[in-house]
């Protein structure tokens, strides 16, 4: 994928037979940001950090979702733990994660697996995917995010 291309579409779960999709945001700004695992400490602060500027993100007509492999059980748990204000999408079978390119080899303890690569896309209210953000380090991220938002919108 590129800046400047249309968005992958998506339908995503967002809780017990409820689904958003990239239509829904037509008109709007949206935020994906995808992370590797809820209740994790680089996700929890990421999640943190968009929940404590959406009201900044709003005003710019942006909406925020969060997307991992986790359960919408576990998501649910997250939400209420973290008093987070935007959905989080339960993608259990990559398929958002494919669509986004965001699923990586990753390496731990001598040992390689498939995982999320924490990556951020911006979409305009067209559907144009904007910007993105791959291999995501958490602190300031949220912030680069509004000030670049704040200077196209």
């Amino acid at each position: 994928m590129n800046d400047k291309s249309k968005a992958p579409n998506f339908t995503g779960l967002i809780d017990e037979g409820k689904t958003v999709s990239l239509s829904d945001f037509k008109g709007r700004f949206l935020l994906i940001y995808f992370y590797p695992k809820d209740k994790t400490s680089g996700c929890t602060i990421e999640s943190q950090n968009f929940r404590d500027l959406k009201d900044d993100f709003l005003k710019l007509n942006c909406e925020i979702i969060g997307v991992s492999r986790d359960s919408l059980r576990s998501h649910k748990s997250f939400i209420e733990k973290e008093s987070l204000n935007f959905s989080l999408i339960s993608d259990p079978d990559e398929e958002m994660c494919n669509a986004y390119e965001v699923m990586k080899e990753k390496s731990m303890y001598g040992k390689t697996y498939m995982g999320i690569e924490r990556s951020t896309f911006l979409i305009d209210p067209a559907g144009i995917l904007i910007k993105e953000w791959r291999k995501v380090k958490v602190p300031g991220h949220a912030e680069e995010v509004l000030e670049f938002l704040s200077s196209v919108s």
